[in-house]
């Protein structure tokens, strides 16, 4: 019974972190092209209140997304599933890093551009403010995919 919970519980997490995921992708492949052909106000506008409006849903998401992943390990462990532990382990790893990286990088950034969003006064580093953001999207996705690739190797190995 507990084989089965610890295969719910990493499925719940793939679920999740691929919230996440997606819309990290979505952020690279689509949004920074678009925010590269619009102008200061603009970008810093759609950046803000998008910022304002995911820095306060997807936290839930996340948080489940990276309690989901430890809950596998140490589901893993019990059962004696020291495979689906280390893969479920390295997604925890990739998971802390990316928070790591929001937390000091792009999370600062959110909070200004949110700011200049509900002020209507756009700074003066705006377009400095975005690219900084954009600089990480691609350790962003990448530590995303290497946590629900772990994840996914988990659940196989159960």
């Amino acid at each position: 019974m507990l084989i089965i919970t610890g295969q719910l519980i990493a499925t719940a997490a793939v679920l999740t972190n691929a919230v996440v995921y997606g819309t990290d992708v979505s952020c690279a492949v689509i949004t920074r092209s678009v925010y590269r052909k619009l102008d200061d106000a603009t970008v810093t506008m759609s950046a803000g209140w998008g910022h304002y409006y995911g820095d306060k849903r997807m936290p839930v998401v996340g948080a489940g997304g990276v309690i989901t992943a430890v809950l596998t390990v140490l589901i893993a462990l019990v059962v004696g599933q020291f495979a689906a532990a280390v893969a479920a382990g390295i997604s925890v790893a990739a998971l802390l890093t990316w928070l790591a990286l929001y937390v000091r990088i792009a999370k600062p950034i959110n909070t200004q551009q949110t700011a200049a969003a509900r002020s209507g006064i756009i700074p003066a580093n705006a377009r400095a403010l975005q690219d900084k953001w954009d600089s990480i999207l691609k350790y962003r996705v990448t530590l995303q995919f290497i946590a629900l690739a772990g994840l996914c190797a988990a659940l196989i190995l159960f």
